[in-house]
């Protein structure tokens, strides 16, 4: 591996610079003048009344102020979640294809330094995975890589979206950030929509988290959902690892990054997720410090007022009973049959390499369909169609 440049705020030669997109800047200028503390209640209620909310609301709704008023932001995501999404919810599943990576990022079990077994499917390891999820229902699946540009190159990648297609009607991908004609080439190969973790908004914190490794490169992993926006991508979807940082500054960059992008590319599907931090292996004592269910709550309302049309992903991070409680109020979208490991959905084989980090709900496809239907909502395995 290249050795990895101080300046976490430099581009390497290879890295795509964008030289006339200026959301990052704006976003994080944003995310610095926002003072949570100077709203009142006076300005939550306001923003709950409005019907169009901008993000002057958005940073009401997320600061203190807004935490007694959860039972009220709760009922209108519910209104406005019935009114774009209905009662349906997708359902999905994550497929972890190597766990190899190149980063060093001190939250992460899959970082370069953690001593885990280490594994990469072959084509023929990849296909059986699918096909077993597949029997499951499922129609929709995430492809994910630890980030290591040799062990999981763009074409090694390209393969899995290809051979996906036979098994799924809807392909993600989370992986490392690339240039935008990488992300044409999997758009080509199959790929439908990109999520990125930009982890956390603030520079400083990220620095000290990322300390070796691409991921280093804070500009560059900032602009990838513009990248694959680009590169012809359907959809982007956006989060922090809340606990991380200032978990409220986080999701109010968060919903400013998705905010900025869905104006500047008003045909891309925009999308959410809202994870935390969980243990990882040989560390389970990696959890966060200030964001709890009641907060991660306020959040995902928040996002869901502040963009309307937006989807949600729920992740296994999070306990089986909450998830079921934010399905159908802010979240439309939900894993089931979940591992994080590498080699685990089919039978004929062992899981090969380690966990990326510890879930919290085990649930197969039928449970989860069963759980989705019990509380009157309707399990959608696939919401697009190809014409």
């Amino acid at each position: 591996m290249k050795e990895t440049p101080m300046d976490h705020m430099a581009y390497w030669s290879e890295m795509e610079i964008l030289e006339t997109s200026t959301v990052m800047e704006q976003v994080i200028g944003a995310m610095e003048r926002y003072d949570y503390d100077t709203y009142t209640a006076s300005d939550v209620k306001r923003a709950l009344t409005k019907t169009n909310r901008g993000p002057e609301e958005f940073k009401a709704l997320l600061s203190p102020a807004a935490e007694p008023f959860l039972e009220q932001m709760a009922q209108c995501a519910q209104k406005e979640t019935r009114k774009h999404f209905g009662n349906s919810v997708c359902l999905f599943t994550p497929l972890y294809i190597s766990n190899y990576c190149e980063n060093y990022c001190v939250y992460c079990g899959f970082n370069c330094h953690n001593q885990i077994r280490r594994a990469r499917l072959d084509p023929e390891q990849i296909e059986k995975e699918m096909k077993a999820i597949a029997d499951t229902g499922l129609e929709e699946i995430l492809i994910l890589t630890g980030e290591s540009r040799t062990k999981s190159d763009v074409t090694y990648i390209g393969q899995a979206c290809r051979m996906a297609q036979k098994y799924f009607k809807m392909v993600g991908i989370e992986v490392y950030p690339m240039n935008s004609e990488d992300y044409a080439y999997l758009h080509e190969r199959g790929a439908d929509y990109v999520t990125v973790f930009q982890e956390t908004y603030d520079s400083g914190k990220y620095e000290t988290l990322h300390l070796a490794g691409h991921k280093r490169v804070f500009p560059y992993r900032f602009n990838a959902q513009e990248r694959a926006l680009k590169g012809g991508m359907r959809g982007v979807a956006f989060a922090a690892l809340l606990g991380l940082a200032d978990f409220r500054k986080d999701a109010f960059a968060t919903g400013m990054h998705a905010y900025l992008l869905q104006r500047k590319y008003p045909h891309a599907e925009i999308s959410f997720s809202c994870p935390r931090l969980r243990p990882i292996v040989n560390n389970a004592r990696i959890n966060p410090k200030d964001v709890h269910e009641k907060q991660l709550l306020q959040v995902m309302c928040a996002y869901r007022l502040f963009m309307p049309f937006a989807g949600m992903t729920i992740s296994t991070r999070e306990r089986a009973d909450f998830r079921d409680h934010v399905i159908g109020l802010a979240a439309t979208k939900i894993s089931a049959g979940v591992s994080t490991g590498i080699g685990s959905h089919s039978e004929e084989s062992d899981q090969q390499g380690d966990d990326q980090f510890e879930i919290a709900d085990g649930r197969n496809v039928a449970e989860m369909v069963k759980a989705i239907e019990g509380r009157g909502l309707q399990p959608v395995m696939n919401d697009y169609v190809y014409l």
